[in-house]
């Protein structure tokens, strides 16, 4: 059994010292763990950045994906020198300025991934999940006009500091109505944080956005899904790598034909299915104008891969979460090591 010494003694997460993948981990992958740690030691925060990177390290990932906030100078440099001895990638996750009362906050922040030498920090535009957020199309469109402000707020300070800017495609987007803010925006340092999973969920061809999505990628999530069909749509649920109802070689060729150096996270947040009511008319009502041919292709391909299994979670003690997180990451590395080369 491998250990990790810590603030609150030693924890095992593993059975043997992993090879590393280049694969990054994002914080979310951990938030049981991180959990779990706290309530040994409440100072403890496994999502301290420079702690976080050497548990990436020590599980055999390649980089890792986190809030940075605003470091001094002595963290910037024992971050960026840690990352630099093991040669391991950063990514940043970042809020974007909500108005101009919130820029001075905004470009800290940026300052500070730019100064410990992230590929990118991922935000995200709009709040919630399109279909459980907004009751509708008027208030998508309403939502969609405060993320170009908000991103035209952005704009400037990450082209001052050439901090790439990765916006995700967060179930709230359709990838038409992205690619229209991509080029709405036409700034250089705002892109895409390519999740392979989320699209999927608003009918989208899973291939077909990430073909669209891919040149402006910057940094990317990478997932695999258990898919299912249920009385209100199907359910959706985040699975290792190779196990799930994705073509990830498939995916993971069209990122790297588009962007050759692009490093890549692993995001699997160990949960319950997520439901997708394509079926309702709540549904419906944010996205009036998709066609029926989404709407039949997508059930399709649930039917055409269907879930052996799906991981229920919430009914578990905390300490078989976080076994099943442990393991979930663990069996995801092992694949994108020996399956997809990363």
């Amino acid at each position: 059994m491998m250990a990790v010494a810590t603030a609150m003694g030693t924890v095992a997460f593993a059975t043997e010292t992993p090879q590393r993948s280049r694969l990054g981990l994002v914080a979310y992958n951990c938030a049981f763990r991180r959990k779990w740690m706290q309530q040994r030691d409440p100072k403890f925060d496994l999502f301290e950045p420079l702690t976080f990177l050497k548990h990436c390290r020590d599980v055999g990932a390649g980089g890792m994906q986190t809030s940075l906030g605003v470091l001094d100078a002595a963290r910037v440099k024992s971050l960026r020198d840690f990352a630099d001895e093991q040669k391991l990638f950063i990514d940043g996750i970042v809020n974007p300025p909500k108005d101009n009362a919130d820029l001075a906050r905004f470009e800290a922040e940026i300052r500070t991934a730019a100064e410990v030498g992230v590929q990118a920090v991922r935000t995200v535009a709009m709040p919630g999940r399109r279909y459980e957020q907004f009751k509708s199309l008027a208030e998508v469109r309403e939502a969609e006009a405060n993320a170009v402000k908000m991103l035209e707020l952005a704009a400037p300070i990450v082209t001052k500091h050439r901090v790439n800017l990765a916006v995700e495609n967060h179930k709230d987007q359709r990838i038409d109505e992205r690619l229209s803010l991509y080029k709405h925006l036409s700034c250089e340092f705002i892109g895409a944080t390519v999740d392979t999973g989320n699209s999927f969920a608003l009918l989208d061809d899973p291939y077909g956005a990430i073909e669209a999505l891919a040149p402006y990628a910057f940094t990317v999530h990478l997932k695999d899904q258990s898919l299912r069909e249920n009385a209100e749509g199907f359910l959706l649920g985040d699975i290792p790598l190779g196990q799930g109802g994705f073509d990830l070689k498939r995916m993971v060729a069209i990122l790297k034909r588009a962007k050759p150096n692009i490093r890549m996270t692993l995001e699997l947040i160990t949960r319950d299915p997520l439901n997708v009511p394509c079926l309702t008319d709540k549904f419906w009502a944010t996205m009036p104008h998709v066609s029926g041919n989404d709407l039949a292709r997508t059930l399709r391909y649930v039917r055409e891969h269907p879930a052996k299994t799906l991981q229920e979670v919430g009914s578990l003690s905390l300490e078989k979460q976080v076994e099943l997180e442990d393991a979930n990451i663990a069996a995801s590395l092992k694949y994108a090591r020996e399956e997809l080369s990363l």
